[in-house]
């Protein structure tokens, strides 16, 4: 399969549609639970992390889900964030319950991916959020959105909601979803173990080839933020090759996994990467687990770690009916007879497998759109896609 630059790339500048430059975005911290002691190793991630634009008269208010790994102030986020104030909405602004200061502030079980307990704290962390700012903005109704595993995310998310009624979303729209977390993950990794290989050597030989090339796409002042703009940077100082393109999209998802692998691990105590009875301090030099947490594929995670985890409690379950439960498979039944999510995705989006677009064709109907090209929320900036997310929640 040809890997679309553009889930690399995003929409060239005069594709894009014409949004504000900033909007007036604050960030927030929250507490969670009151008895959530904070591993000293990761000090400098105390509270839950949220933002907030606001509208100053009476308005919607739109809650957008980060995707996989992705802060509530990715690019991604940000700029949905533009489009959807434009618009007339006040908007918050969730990171990814695979996101480090998620795992380490809000995962009960503190070992994410599990999409249905993952929707039991994003859905507590939306309620302690609209909580915090409820005094600052005065909201008509309520809206959801979400990209990636947050569009995934968001169809859980309005299932619940229904039961507690807490917003009762009144349109949600799902762009660029994962059907299987399994499936989609296994894809991105294959990319990697296509192109590098599946031995330790060789994947050692393609760090050495690769980091210092990355370094030289940063400025020296800037953090190292393996993001969808790290991406875009290194695919701009050399268009790289099908196989390179690979070996970029999946080593970008691999860090990122690795640095929940890593966190999770550290917060549940399980050892899979650091002993139980190791304590990490602020000062702990953490590059050996960054090298062995990177040489961690996300079966390897599943395998070793996920499906243990969840097997132990509950001993009669399979591991082909946990794959099942963290896909939209499982809620099938909900998605084809609800009238208040939408979904769209691209036709060549590389996190499906086969069959999975026609799944998002016959589950959604007329409530599916389907754009030809994107690849993998490649096209979340462009003109004619942005006009449709935002005429979908003020129609």
């Amino acid at each position: 399969m040809a890997i679309p630059a553009a889930t690399v790339v995003g929409t060239p500048s005069f594709y894009q549609a014409d949004l504000p430059e900033k909007v007036p975005v604050k960030d927030y911290r929250l507490t969670v639970f009151e008895d959530r002691e904070i591993p000293d190793v990761f000090w400098y991630s105390e509270g839950l992390k949220f933002s907030l634009v606001r509208q100053k008269e009476h308005a919607p208010l739109i809650f957008v889900i980060a995707g996989t790994g992705a802060s509530y102030k990715s690019p991604k986020v940000q700029a949905l964030q533009r489009a959807f104030y434009q618009a007339g909405f006040s908007v918050i602004s969730i990171s990814s319950p695979t996101h480090m200061n998620f795992i380490v502030n809000a995962s009960t079980t503190k070992v994410p991916g599990h999409i249905i307990h993952d929707t039991e704290d994003v859905y507590r962390v939306m309620e302690l959020a609209y909580q915090k700012v409820a005094g600052k903005v005065d909201v008509s109704d309520f809206y959801l959105t979400g990209y990636s595993l947050g569009a995934s995310q968001a169809a859980f998310l309005t299932r619940l909601d229904e039961e507690r009624q807490v917003f009762n979303f009144k349109k949600v729209l799902m762009i660029n979803p994962s059907v299987s977390l399994f499936n989609s993950v296994n894809i991105i990794d294959k990319m990697l173990a296509d192109t590098v290989g599946d031995e330790r050597g060789a994947f050692n030989s393609y760090l050495g080839r690769v980091i210092p090339s990355f370094a030289t796409a940063f400025d020296r002042s800037e953090p190292l933020n393996f993001s969808e703009d790290f991406l875009y940077r290194i695919y701009k100082k050399k268009i790289p090759t099908e196989a390179a393109l690979e070996s970029l999209i999946g080593f970008s998802f691999r860090v990122s996994s690795s640095n929940m692998i890593f966190t999770s691990d550290v917060m549940s105590g399980f050892g899979l990467l650091v002993p139980p009875d190791t304590h990490l301090t602020q000062t702990t030099p953490l590059i050996e687990y960054l090298g062995a947490s990177l040489h961690l594929s996300f079966l390897d995670y599943y395998n070793r770690y996920f499906y243990p985890f969840y097997h132990a409690q509950s001993p009669a379950l399979t591991s082909e009916q946990l794959q099942r439960e963290m896909s939209l498979q499982s809620i099938a039944p909900y998605l084809r007879k609800t009238e208040k999510i939408a979904m769209m995705t691209n036709n060549d989006d590389l996190i499906l497998a086969p069959g999975e677009i026609g799944f998002l064709r016959d589950t959604f109907g007329d409530r599916a759109t389907i754009w030809p090209t994107g690849g993998h929320c490649g096209n979340m900036e462009q003109k004619d896609v942005v006009a449709f997310m935002v005429n979908y929640f003020k129609e």
